[in-house]
């Protein structure tokens, strides 16, 4: 990869003190062979762990070691783009650190920064932990868009929230260069209003909270790593019985992505009858994605403001589902599962909730009424479920790639009610397969009693009735086994 340095051109160095080179990276993970950053190591060899404070690159681009023989610094050699500023603003403020690393031919590789609190230096302005986050938000970040050992028990940065104006304000001096160009032209200008004597303490309010939303979402880049096809075919298999069809439509998919390292433009619908593990379905996709998931449930939304948020006018504002779903889940790569996609035609009054659906499926951006900003939606992948695809309208069909679900047969029924509900509610009820028995015969007689009805929901409730009246007679009848015939299983049933 090659490297470069901020501070010069090809004519000349504009900056004579400078002494590093800034290298793009996009590594999710520091380490002794992928370090955060390098300092100069020709003089002499550095502790795994040493301790002291960034001198202010504005000046010297050094590190000063605190030694038992007095300060000694070394030059920066080499540092990740996207931690510059967060080194600048270490040494602005007199941090004291202490450095993880190993020693190099080319340096000393530091991989780990941690805060610590002696020698009377400045704590950091923010909350305990800060500067954790902050290093684990930057190691989940892009580089840069301009031109550019024992192992202790490490703070968890993402256990802490940007909330108060001077966390986002140092999030923002030592992060804002990855985040999205127009986020960052946003946070700029509500970090203006937030910190106004001149605009109403409710407009100070809403700018505060908007930013809080904004900064702790994670805005990754639409890159995705490879995944292993035959993960992903086990995880089908352990979901879902049959539908080879479908599996192989996934696994399609899946070689898609493996090959562009982008999510396909078209998101997944998944069309059938009701009980038929469309949600099942979804849930595996994200599983195999591994990414998080967020449910839109279209049957219950019928105002385009539960998706798009309020005014900032209004005193009660608050952002919509859709905006929520972003911050609940910490990132702006995730799966959205749409339910019941053929409901989202039945807005009443005030506008279609489709109409909203369509800007967030375009991957072209979502733009949230209270938040006042457009979001990136590239790492979005859509996945909806509807029971009838005629009542979906042409524009919302075509954002679309249909996998069509079809019912189970009677046959797969019974081999799903065998192998795969009644032994996952005898697990759950702590009971052995040798204490609830079910003939071949009585298996027969219930997916014959629900034979009329789609899906296999039936069968999975009727596996409970069953495996809790097994365990009702074993625990008051005395009885060691309880074997289901078929007129036990339809008198049970009902």
């Amino acid at each position: 990869m090659p490297v470069f340095d901020f501070n010069n051109t090809p004519e000349e160095k504009k900056d004579p003190v400078c002494t590093y080179t800034a290298f793009r990276s996009s590594e999710p993970e520091a380490s002794p062979e992928k370090p955060i950053l390098v300092l100069d190591n020709s003089g002499r060899e550095w502790k795994h762990h040493s301790c002291g404070v960034f001198e202010n690159p504005n000046k010297r681009t050094a590190f000063e070691f605190k030694e038992e023989g007095g300060a000694v610094s070394a030059d920066i050699l080499q540092i990740d783009a996207r931690f510059v500023s967060l080194v600048k603003w270490l040494g602005e403020h007199r941090i004291n650190v202490r450095l993880s690393g190993q020693n190099r031919a080319d340096g000393y590789a530091v991989y780990r920064i941690r805060e610590t609190a002696f020698g009377g230096g400045t704590k950091l302005s923010a909350e305990d932990g800060f500067l954790q986050f902050m290093i684990e938000r930057l190691l989940s970040s892009s580089a840069p868009s301009e031109d550019l050992e024992d192992e202790d028990q490490v703070e968890n940065g993402d256990e802490m929230k940007l909330t108060s104006l001077q966390s986002i304000t140092d999030f923002m001096t030592c992060a804002g260069r990855t985040l999205p160009d127009n986020i960052q032209l946003w946070a700029r200008r509500n970090l203006a209003v937030a910190r106004s004597s001149e605009v109403s303490p409710e407009e100070r309010r809403h700018a505060q909270r908007a930013l809080s939303i904004m900064m702790n979402i994670q805005w990754k880049h639409n890159y995705f790593e490879a995944i292993d096809p035959k993960e992903a075919r086990r995880i089908l298999d352990e979901e879902l019985y049959g539908m080879e069809k479908v599996k192989q439509r996934i696994i399609e998919t899946i070689i898609q992505i493996n090959r562009t390292h982008t999510l396909p433009a078209y998101g997944l619908l998944l069309v059938g009858p009701a009980g038929t593990g469309k949600s099942q379905i979804a849930y595996a996709v994200a599983r195999i994605l591994k990414l998080p998931w967020t449910t839109l449930d279209m049957s219950s939304i019928n105002d385009p403001e539960q998706l798009t948020g309020s005014s900032r006018v209004y005193a009660n504002a608050k952002p919509g589902i859709i905006m929520e779903a972003f911050s609940i889940a910490g990132e702006s790569n995730l799966v959205f599962i749409i339910n019941e996609l053929d409901k989202a035609n039945s807005g009443k009054g005030n506008g279609n909730p489709a109409d909203v659906l369509l800007t967030l499926l375009d991957n072209l951006g979502f733009t949230d009424n209270y938040m006042e900003c457009m979001v990136p939606t590239v790492g979005v992948y859509p996945i909806a479920t509807a029971n009838d695809k005629s009542q979906i309208s042409a524009p919302l069909m075509s954002r679309f790639a249909v996998i069509d679900i079809p019912d189970y047969t009677a046959e797969e029924k019974k081999v799903i009610f065998s192998r795969f509900a009644l032994p996952k509610v005898l697990r759950r009820m702590s009971l052995r397969a040798e204490e609830c028995i079910v003939t071949p015969e009585a298996v027969d007689a219930v997916v014959e009693k629900y034979a009329d009805t789609t899906g296999i929901r039936d069968l999975e409730q009727a596996a409970e009735h069953i495996a809790a009246n097994a365990l009702y007679q074993i625990e008051v009848n005395g009885v060691s086994e309880v074997v289901f015939t078929p007129e036990m299983a339809r008198e049970l049933l009902g």
